[in-house]
């Protein structure tokens, strides 16, 4: 694993009205929307950033949000088109803790957990209009308590097995691997930028900015904690990628998500 190496590893697809994916813009209408989770094969170990959504949660507790998630989306099977099982995986690293980025995380008790230092007591004690995004509490065994929702939690998950290594703004993951600070969506939000020895770099928005569109015209989606902040991060994000010459790439696009590299090929 000397050269890096980064696998998108394709979650599914939801649905939100196209109001909600472009906040008070639109235009409204059922917008289906891609979920993926992003392995960085690294000289360092392999690190897994986010890890989807569970369809049993979303078809609960979401089911507006018409999951499509076959076998092979799942985060069990998109590690086993790659050969790699979850044990293979040294740190998961969650962006933030909205429902379709940590439904996988059960699947890694074993594996070191790094997330803002704040987003963990954000989904013990969400604002009323989060408890939507922070429903999956199955990542944490202190969060589920917090939250009266233990029922959520695999056989064996506990505090020791599911806690976190809180940081907090820009943090270097690993040579090449930053995580961006871009709060206003989730109160911890992270963005990630990956430097690679022989292409461009990637920075991945993630959720500061759901679609190309959104970033261009500086409209977050309307599931946030602080919309000013929120823009200020798609700034951050814009003038980053535009200081390092890094390609974007977007969390919820399902136009360029369709030209992304998915399965076994990778970027690097």
């Amino acid at each position: 694993m000397s050269d890096t190496k980064v696998y998108l590893l394709d979650g599914g697809s939801l649905v939100l009205d196209g109001y909600h994916v472009f906040w008070n813009r639109g235009p409204g209408g059922e917008v289906r929307f891609p979920v993926y989770s992003i392995l960085i094969e690294h000289a360092e170990g392999r690190f897994l950033i986010d890890t989807g959504y569970d369809y049993d949660h979303v078809m609960k507790v979401l089911p507006f949000e018409k999951p499509i998630q076959e076998k092979h989306q799942t985060i069990p099977g998109a590690l086993a088109l790659l050969g790699l099982e979850p044990k293979d995986i040294d740190v998961v690293v969650n962006s933030h803790f909205h429902f379709d980025h940590c439904g996988g995380n059960k699947y890694f008790p074993h594996a070191k957990k790094i997330c803002h230092r704040s987003e963990v007591p954000q989904a013990c004690n969400p604002e009323p209009f989060e408890h939507l995004g922070y429903s999956d509490l199955s990542f944490s065994a202190e969060a589920a308590e917090a939250r009266g929702a233990t029922a959520q939690l695999l056989e064996g998950t506990t505090r020791a097995n599911s806690t976190f290594e809180g940081v907090e703004g820009d943090v270097d993951l690993a040579k090449g691997v930053k995580l961006i600070a871009t709060p206003g969506h989730s109160i911890g939000h992270y963005s990630l930028l990956v430097e690679f020895p022989k292409r461009k770099p990637i920075m991945f928005t993630i959720d500061a900015a759901y679609t190309q569109k959104s970033l261009e015209t500086l409209c977050q989606a309307a599931f946030h904690i602080d919309p000013v902040a929120g823009v200020n991060s798609m700034r951050k994000v814009k003038k980053l990628a535009e200081d390092y010459g890094a390609e974007l790439m977007y969390s919820h696009d399902m136009d360029n998500f369709k030209t992304y590299r998915t399965g076994t090929q990778f970027y690097g």
